[in-house]
């Protein structure tokens, strides 16, 4: 598998477009700095100093305002257990208490951002956080070596905060890996002796760079070529791969025939217009149709065109929808509650094989995604990790800013 990222604006957005042998599964739309705005964007990541405004017990919930004017949401539980600055009560969380938060998630619909005073940093190799935790190994590394380092881990547990070794750590000798968890480790404990001697409403420590998130799927051992017409951004690309990945600068190019842009040559437009499509057509005549709602995403198969007939047939199209559904669920970057209302199948031993082969889809999407299992209905449902917003709801909220 070949890995291509093309970087570029469509619709006056920048976006960023991740190709594996030369199909786009991944689109992905940054919400931009606006300097014409005075309000300042609260982004995953963020690590502030906030002080507690309100509390509202029967919820368990406590709201921080992290700069004025932002107040976003905290579990009281995990408030309490927070790294303070400053204490305003002896109650484990009073009103006017000054800590140390991250932004967990972003602002969504109606929400405002979500915080945690679990802080983590994500390096290229591991995942540092704060409170300490069972060590972790991502799945994706083969189960002969993550087992090894999980052992690793487990004979060398001295560091005093939560680990968990991503993907590449695989590709680092245990000796170079420890180095790098010690700089980590360092690099946190640094952060927090630093907040002592702030003001709140400081931000500590901003998120990842656009072209971190950008490039945050990207499978460096696969990565072929980067492409952006944008010379601003190449520079901020050749900055952050020369930081994360100098072996790639090799495959940096800036595209630069003015009578061919690269939005045409890739068809970019009508990439980003099929993935707001509500309809997504098969091969076999059928098709999907993708709605989301506030509380969930509904995938509904459709026989259409496709001959409809025997229970191998109903099968094989179901297949064919899983396979599609599984690819437009990355690509669209829907998360959350997700039900698909296949073809219904009358044999057991096919909704198994169905379920089976949706598990196995899932499994490549690099955002946690599990298939959980197919009602009584024949509804099957799928949960997704929410990383950053669905495409359709940043293009909106692009349109309604606008």
């Amino acid at each position: 598998m070949k890995q291509k990222v093309l970087v570029t604006r469509v619709f006056d957005r920048l976006f960023f477009f991740l190709q594996e042998d030369e199909k786009t599964v991944e689109i992905f739309c940054p919400e931009e700095e606006d300097p014409t705005k005075p309000q300042r964007q609260v982004h995953v990541g963020d690590i502030y100093i906030g002080r507690v405004k309100r509390k509202i017990p029967n919820i368990h919930a406590v709201f921080i305002e992290i700069f004025p004017g932002m107040e976003c949401y905290c579990n009281e539980q995990d408030a309490a257990d927070g790294y303070f600055t400053s204490k305003a009560g002896k109650k484990p969380v009073c009103v006017g208490d000054e800590l140390v938060v991250q932004v967990k998630k972003e602002a969504s619909k109606s929400k405002q951002p979500s915080l945690t005073t679990d802080l983590s940093l994500t390096g290229r190799y591991a995942v540092i956080s704060r409170k300490k935790h069972a060590s972790g190994v991502s799945s994706r590394i083969p189960k002969k070596e993550r087992d090894a380092l999980k052992q690793w881990l487990l004979e060398h547990d001295s560091l005093s905060y939560g680990i968990l070794l991503r993907t590449e750590a695989a590709h680092l000798t245990l000796d170079a890996l420890h180095q790098e968890l010690l700089r980590q480790e360092a690099e946190l404990s640094c952060l927090l002796e630093k907040a002592k001697t702030r003001t709140c409403f400081t931000c500590l420590k901003a998120g990842a760079s656009i072209e971190a998130e950008g490039f945050s799927h990207v499978r460096w051992d696969a990565l072929a070529e980067v492409v952006t017409d944008l010379p601003d951004r190449y520079e901020r690309i050749r900055t952050y791969l020369a930081q994360t990945e100098p072996k790639a600068l090799s495959g940096l190019r800036l595209y630069t025939d003015p009578s061919f842009p690269l939005v045409k040559l890739y068809s970019l437009e009508r990439e980003i217009e099929r993935a707001l499509s509500q309809r997504v057509w098969l091969k076999s005549g059928g098709s999907l149709i993708i709605q989301p709602t506030e509380a969930l995403t509904v995938i509904d198969v459709n026989t259409g065109r496709a001959v409809s007939g025997k229970q191998e047939r109903y099968l094989k199209q179901n297949l064919e929808a899983a396979k599609e559904a599984a690819r437009q669920i990355r690509l669209r970057n829907l998360s959350g509650i997700i039900l698909i209302d296949f073809i219904n199948l009358s044999e057991p031993e096919d909704r198994d094989i169905l379920l089976r082969t949706m598990r196995e889809l899932v499994s490549l999407d690099p955002v946690t995604t599990e298939a959980i299992d197919i009602t009584r209905l024949e509804l099957m449902e799928l949960t997704r990790r929410k990383v950053h917003r669905p495409l359709y709801e940043a293009f909106r909220k692009k349109e309604q800013d606008e």
